[in-house]
């Protein structure tokens, strides 16, 4: 079964989310106080921003599903900034690929966000 876009986005999206959580549950603070720094790194902004990060290393087939994932976006939220929110689920996208066909170069890719973390 292949997905779409947007199926990678929102599958994508809960990866990066569990990811997030994983990376923060080694600090010792309370749930909420670990909410929202996971709240802050999963917003759309955030994952904006972590691609530019990674976009240097991306090899081609991942340009593209950065790009049929933005192209797919439509506006997003009210208030949000429709390219943010194009860069984001393009990000997403790539994500939920990496995630079913590419494990290994998915952790690698969050590795590299990792060690340069501002």
């Amino acid at each position: 079964m292949a997905l779409g876009p947007l199926q990678l986005a929102w599958l994508g999206d809960a990866v990066w989310e569990l990811h997030q959580r994983r990376r923060h549950c080694d600090r010792a603070e309370r749930s909420v106080t670990l909410h929202r720094a996971v709240v802050g790194a999963v917003k759309a902004e955030a994952q904006a921003i972590a691609l530019l990060r990674l976009e240097p290393l991306l090899d081609e087939q991942e340009r593209d599903l950065v790009r049929r994932g933005r192209n797919r976006a439509g506006r997003g939220p009210r208030r949000g900034d429709p390219a943010i929110y194009g860069q984001a689920t393009g990000f997403e996208t790539m994500v939920g690929w990496l995630f079913l066909q590419n494990p290994q170069r998915l952790a690698k890719l969050l590795d590299h966000l990792e060690e340069t973390d501002p």
